[in-house]
């Protein structure tokens, strides 16, 4: 089944969001979009389906398999026929896959039923168990890089000819993540034509045979991944360390998925939290990651232990003081859902610093607008809503509106996935310049090079525990655990290529 896109165009009242772009999927390869975020890789990867984002005009041709989804009119009524059976996509932000209200094995069994498919064989390439009591829980239930696994899943047990996958290593620890190679390049061996949006090079150079690279919705060049991607290259960002007093403590930290003393999910964690301070936090994916950011955050309510503030009890975020609330923020991994896709992100971020800080509206629109444009998204596009906006601008505008209650303690889990590394760049000069005022941050990443680069302690969690701590470069170099060791075994060999261009 050739995928054969010739032209396409695509704009947003006078904005060209995609602008004549072309390129082909075949069976049995991987072609790789890639570019900076916003640069109209989703935008190319939803014409296949005959789809666009809200306010989005499709042109030019989109062809599958012989059926003509796009033309010069736009989606035609064939669109309809391609979707699910014949081309699959799983979309960047996995929360939007998936219902909320449904057990995962629910949505998995009806998909079967409509396409032949296997649930088990599903699940089993997505690197996940498909047994009972993994198959009996909601979405809200896994961690996001599990989510991100079952929304695969749900692509995969439709048994497509062609295969999109938006960000797919987003939230994959590096042994995850290098399995999901392993099988992605077995399911190109087997005939499926798959293409892969990412800001992962090196998830990239390991699988694809074509690369096409996009900037400001264009095709600047073409061709293997060796002739077209730059050589992989470490962030090294100098941050400041200001020695300051302890600002957020946790004592005996331990936490559920239900009632208490069941699912436990954590299991006695301390750690504490100085301003200035910078504590990297990386496990495998369903470690308890998540769960412990959302404990400080005070939205994960099945919890004992003690977490206190300066000082003072912090309790659950329903009874925090709004001072409280302003001085520890919390950017999540799955940040689509966060925002109101009826209102401009401009508006949205800015009601942090009225809310909070009680600036007036024009103020905290000055100062939203100023943050924004540091981190690489300016005004024009701040003033759209969510759903014309990429997954990185989206990523960087929840930064932004964390950042504008001025908080003491930022907690940060998997900000960068959607980045490259432009992009990531432009975070990690704002966050050092906050760093070096004193603000603490708590960064959750599977990225183990960058939170070498940025933590000043290290937390390696397996099972809900904490299994090593210490300085990074001494527990990257030298891991005393196994669970660190396979980390990082994993890591490096992320680096080598797995399929011959």
């Amino acid at each position: 089944m050739t995928v054969k896109v010739l032209g396409l165009t695509a704009t947003a009242g006078d904005v060209v969001l995609v602008d004549d772009v072309s390129f082909e999927v075949t069976p049995g390869r991987i072609t790789a979009l890639v570019g900076a975020s916003g640069s109209g890789k989703t935008t190319s990867a939803l014409a296949l389906l005959g789809e666009a984002g809200p306010g989005v005009s499709l042109r030019g041709s989109v062809e599958v398999g012989g059926v003509q989804v796009v033309d010069a009119n736009g989606p035609t009524a064939a669109a309809a026929k391609v979707l699910g059976r014949v081309v699959a996509y799983m979309p960047q932000h996995p929360g939007s896959a998936l219902n909320p209200a449904r057990r995962i094995g629910a949505g998995l069994s009806e998909l079967a039923r409509l396409h032949a498919g296997d649930v088990a064989e599903a699940m089993r390439a997505a690197q996940l168990p498909g047994d009972r009591p993994v198959l009996r829980r909601f979405p809200h239930q896994f961690s996001g890089g599990q989510r991100q696994r079952i929304a695969l899943a749900q692509a995969l047990v439709c048994g497509p000819d062609v295969l999109v996958l938006d960000e797919p290593s987003t939230g994959l620890d590096s042994v995850t993540r290098w399995q999901l190679v392993g099988e992605l390049a077995e399911l190109a061996e087997r005939g499926l034509g798959i293409l892969l949006l990412s800001h992962d090079l090196d998830l990239v150079r390991a699988l694809a045979d074509e690369v096409v690279v996009l900037a400001e919705g264009k095709v600047q060049r073409s061709g293997t991944a060796a002739s077209v991607l730059p050589p992989h290259a470490a962030l090294d960002p100098d941050w400041a360390r200001p020695a300051l007093e302890p600002v957020l403590t946790v004592t005996g930290l331990n936490a559920a998925l239900r009632r208490r003393g069941r699912s436990p999910v954590l299991q006695g964690i301390d750690l504490e939290l100085a301003g200035g301070d910078c504590l990297g936090v990386v496990g495998r994916s369903g470690s308890g990651k998540t769960t412990l950011a959302r404990c400080l955050a005070g939205l994960h309510e099945r919890y004992d232990g003690r977490l206190t503030l300066s000082g003072d009890d912090l309790p659950v975020l329903r009874k925090r003081s709004a001072e409280q609330v302003r001085r520890v923020q919390y950017v999540w991994q799955e940040v689509r859902g966060s925002f109101d896709d009826r209102r401009p992100i401009l508006e949205q971020v800015a009601r942090t610093a009225i809310r909070l800080r009680g600036l007036s509206p024009e103020k905290a629109r000055a100062e939203a607008v100023e943050l924004l444009a540091q981190l690489g998204v300016n005004e024009s596009i701040a003033r759209r809503t969510p759903g014309l906006l990429s997954g990185g601008e989206l990523q960087r505008s929840a930064l932004a509106r964390a950042l504008l209650a001025g908080p003491d303690v930022l907690i940060c889990d998997e900000i960068t996935t959607a980045l490259d590394e432009e992009g990531t760049r432009k975070v990690l000069d704002v966050l050092g310049r906050l760093k070096a005022d004193g603000m603490a941050l708590l960064w959750i990443s599977h990225d183990l090079g960058l939170v070498a680069a940025v933590a000043d302690h290290l937390l390696v969690l397996a099972d809900g525990r904490v299994v090593e701590r210490g300085d990074p470069a001494t527990v990257l170099a030298e891991p005393a655990d196994p669970e660190t060791q396979r980390l990082l075994a994993a890591a490096r060999v992320g680096r080598e290529p797995f399929r011959a261009a």
